[in-house]
């Protein structure tokens, strides 16, 4: 039996829900459930659930009930799904989702209305005028089935709309209807429920890039044009191998102050396996900074978890030896990340200000005219948050530069200038922060030749606003006749102006020049051949400067 019909059902469990999101502010403790925290700070905690398990495992059940307040469909709402075939609908998985969610005081995040993926085949085949309607009307039963029901408080409307690079993408969607059928898709869900919260989401936008830059000024032209766009969801699919994105506070702030808001949907952090120790810490760290990230922006409703458990995890099957990405193992037991979400929400309810031991000697490996590979022996954690990584720095005077990062104890540093002498020193850090001592210093020298260079690099400015821009690409080349392993490129910016973010590019500054050296990944150039990286900059109101002065070696 469908649940919950009438308005004022409806009105009535939306009061319960927020008195049950209210009231355990004053009791919860430390050992209470994830939920409660989560409330208690005003937020939700959430999880994609499958229907699946759902129906077949206790111990997913008995979880997913008491951890969480909201959850999401982790496949029983998105087209093929709901409307397999053309006005032939089937809400059966929907329907378990939403029940189970009434039954335990649960939001539900309904996921997903237009997507280019997971959509039938009749779909993509029609015309542009028969697709607009398909679309409307698929939007209209299946936001119009829960626009009475307290359960269902929001959508994923449009779903991964633009590519890696920030522009749209090309779905037969975007193909035959171009970027109107965005607006049109948010203007039928508001049409099929005037109370829902409607959400555009994606990936790789958790941090300041082309992409999430992309999104930005979309989220923004279509709130000008009175499109109902009310919040923004940033899918956060995270890896330990990539780095974590430092200026997600900042990002998920730059689209709350636009009035809408925002949220994490879709958090895992995947690691390539086996599991260790050191993997669960840094995956820890990357969790907990998510959780914190969202707790400082007052607009960000919470964080969902795209599963919880690793027996039940997209992870594997997508990623090629990469793994364990969730909160619980495969056996239902909670893992290090499970206590730095609940630690998180708690409100740090334990406090870490124990600094991991001093990395030992480092030695180095490899070196080139530009690179050098560096080990040192390990440090370990005592304090409760966990071993997160290593910096690596160059010993030189009273200010030394930061020449690199690692999650694991080695590293290979790029960038390096010819035939010049480097001591550096190592330095862990654990989650909450705490930096070691100093390690004992290694002195090697880069071989002579050409290093970072010849090459060159020149910058676009791909989009302005009064008081800010985008830099996308800045271009660098490598204009020699040997290959390069690594570069490095500088410029000036103008007074007044403050980068904001940066992508592809380990980037530093100093008073207002930006030193940019590359990635892990694009480091690596032939001749002749080229890579990019992109920066954000806020500037004073009405100032239409833009940085100049690029060199690369």
């Amino acid at each position: 039996m469908f649940v919950l019909s009438s308005s004022l059902a409806r009105v009535l469990t939306v009061v319960g829900t927020l008195l049950a999101f209210l009231l355990p502010a004053t009791s919860a403790d430390a050992s209470s459930p994830l939920r409660t925290h989560a409330a208690a700070r005003g937020k939700f905690i959430g999880a994609a659930l499958a229907t699946g398990p759902l129906a077949n495992e206790s111990a997913y059940r008995t979880i997913a009930a008491t951890e969480f307040n909201q959850i999401t469909a982790e496949n029983a709402m998105k087209w093929d799904a709901t409307e397999p075939n053309q006005n032939q609908f089937n809400f059966s998985g929907a329907d378990a989702i939403v029940n189970f969610a009434t039954q335990n005081n649960q939001e539900v995040h309904g996921h997903t209305l237009v997507w280019h993926s997971q959509t039938p085949g009749w779909v993509q085949g029609l015309s542009a005028s028969a697709m607009r309607s398909a679309m409307q009307n698929h939007i209209s039963r299946v936001v119009g089935r829960y626009a009475d029901n307290a359960a269902v408080v929001s959508w994923d409307v449009v779903n991964e709309v633009f590519d890696d690079n920030g522009g749209m993408r090309t779905s037969f969607w975007y193909n035959t209807l171009g970027q109107s059928f965005i607006a049109d898709a948010f203007r039928a869900a508001r049409a099929a429920d005037s109370n829902a919260r409607l959400c555009i989401n994606d990936y790789n936008v958790e941090g300041i890039n082309a992409k999430s830059t992309a999104m930005y000024n979309l989220v923004r032209s279509l709130r000008q044009q009175g499109v109902p766009v009310d919040c923004v969801g940033f899918q956060g699919h995270l890896a330990i191998q990539y780095g974590f994105p430092n200026d997600i506070q900042q990002n998920l702030q730059r689209f709350a102050d636009l009035g809408v808001q925002v949220r994490i949907t879709e958090l895992d952090v995947r690691m390539q396996m086996p599991r260790d120790a050191s993997k669960d810490a840094t995956q820890a760290t990357y969790y907990r900074n998510v959780v914190n990230a969202c707790l400082a922006v007052t607009a960000c409703a919470g964080v969902t978890i795209w599963g919880f458990t690793d027996k039940h995890s997209w992870v594997p099957d997508t990623f090629q030896g990469q793994g364990a990405a969730l909160i619980y193992d495969q056996n239902y037991q909670p893992k290090p990340s499970y206590n730095a979400v609940h630690d998180a929400l708690a409100g740090g309810t334990t406090t870490d200000n124990t600094p991991p031991t001093t990395p030992g000697t480092p030695v180095t490996g490899t070196v080139t005219s530009n690179s050098a590979s560096v080990t040192w022996p390990a440090s370990t954690d005592t304090g409760g948050s966990g071993l997160a990584g290593y910096n690596v720095y160059r010993e030189q005077g009273a200010t030394d530069p930061l020449l690199g990062q690692s999650t694991t104890n080695s590293i290979t540093l790029t960038g390096l200038t010819p035939n010049t002498q480097y001591q550096v020193y190592v330095r862990a850090r654990d989650g909450a922060g705490n930096l070691s001592g100093n390690s004992p210093t290694v002195a090697f020298t880069t071989q002579s030749g050409p290093g970072g260079g010849p090459c060159t690099a020149t910058g676009t400015v791909q989009n302005q606003w009064s008081t800010g821009y985008v830099v996308q690409p800045v271009t660098v080349t490598n204009t020699g006749t040997s290959a390069i392993s690594g570069w490095t490129v500088t410029f000036t910016l103008p007074a007044g102006h403050q980068l904001t973010g940066s992508w592809n590019a380990s980037v530093s500054v100093s008073g207002q020049t930006v030193t940019a050296r590359n990635a892990g990944y694009n480091g690596n150039l032939a001749p002749n051949a080229s890579t990019s990286f992109g920066f954000q900059v806020s500037r004073p109101n009405g100032n239409t400067q833009t940085p100049s002065g690029y060199t690369c070696a």
